[in-house]
């Protein structure tokens, strides 16, 4: 029987913990610790606990690194630096950073020779999938994704990171009728930001500029610019009481044209009680498959497109013939 894969985990917030649950759910993959940034207790987490300063001591200790901090600061400053000691897989999100945030990342993998996957999650990530896939089976049509109702861990975290905030969630909300004209096959003209509005429920600190804190949210570049953007300001209970759950989820539909005149639709959809817990789930799939591409003496940064979808399984190509095609 072959050893465990043996993986990390860097950062120890929601994202951290469901990678940890995830990894229990995994008979071929153990948890080798949790690295962060804080003091953590090992007995409250429940595994080997370690500085983040302090990871590249261990870097022939561990096969995966799974860097869990947020997309906003953490990720373009973390990832780099660990790839250069880890095989690393993260979540980084903010869409129209990915072709830069890739570079930076694909040069130091390449020189160290360790394997980098980015961008995994559910979008980006599997819907990323299912647009292209919508694409090239109907190269005449249109894909349209619509994301919501639901936390966006993302967005969630660069709105904390607004002076003045102390807490704050971001809901996403597609437009029902926009998903019902696609698919009706109306093919109709939408852009993400008329087809979807952003609400956020925001906890200001003590004696902060309630305006200012609009402002700085609703002109985020790449994320709130251009979207009907709302902020509410409610009190730390009322967060704690309406909005402590992380449910999320989306649709990916291309409409389409095959032979003559006839119409196809393809979709793909996600209806998630904790974003978090099922973003941890495909990271650590695809934990699996930046250690198989590590023995297949690949190296450099990798995105979903590049990945098979067989090094994501712990089964055996003869058994996924036999039991999946």
């Amino acid at each position: 029987m072959m050893r465990k894969i043996k993986v990390a985990i860097a950062g120890y917030g929601n994202l951290g913990r469901g990678v940890q649950a995830a990894l229990a759910q995994q008979d071929d993959m153990e948890l080798f610790g949790v690295f962060s940034r804080r003091a953590l207790d090992e007995t409250q987490v429940g595994a080997k606990c370690f500085a983040l300063d302090d990871a590249a001591q261990y870097r022939d200790q561990v096969d995966v690194m799974i860097v869990c901090g947020g997309s906003a600061q953490d990720l373009p400053q973390q990832v780099p630096q660990l790839a250069q000691w880890f095989n690393t897989v993260d979540s980084f999100d903010t869409h129209a950073k990915i072709p830069e945030y890739f570079a930076a990342v694909d040069q130091v993998a390449q020189a160290a020779g360790t394997v980098a996957v980015i961008s995994i999650g559910w979008d980006p990530g599997l819907f990323s999938l299912n647009r292209l896939l919508g694409e090239a089976v109907l190269p005449q049509g249109k894909t349209y994704t619509f994301w919501g109702k639901g936390v966006s861990q993302g967005h969630s975290d660069a709105i904390r990171r607004v002076a003045g905030v102390k807490a704050g969630v971001q809901y996403t909300l597609p437009d029902e009728a926009a998903i019902a004209a696609v698919r009706r096959g109306d093919n109709p003209e939408l852009n993400m930001y008329a087809s979807h509005r952003r609400e956020c429920f925001v906890v200001a600190e003590e004696g902060a500029d309630r305006a200012q804190i609009e402002r700085d949210i609703s002109t985020m570049p790449a994320y709130f610019v251009g979207y009907d953007t709302t902020v509410h300001f409610i009190d730390e209970e009322t967060l704690r009481r309406e909005h402590a759950g992380m449910p999320h989820g989306g649709l990916v539909l291309r409409s389409g044209i095959s032979g003559k005149d006839t119409h196809q639709v393809m979709e793909y959809g996600l209806k998630l009680e904790s974003n978090p817990e099922f973003t941890a789930s495909v990271l650590v799939a695809y934990a699996r498959a930046a250690w198989v591409m590590k023995n297949m003496q690949l190296r450099g940064a990798k995105t979903l497109f590049d990945i098979a979808p067989a090094w994501l399984s712990p089964k055996s190509g003869e058994v996924l013939r036999k039991e999946l095609l």
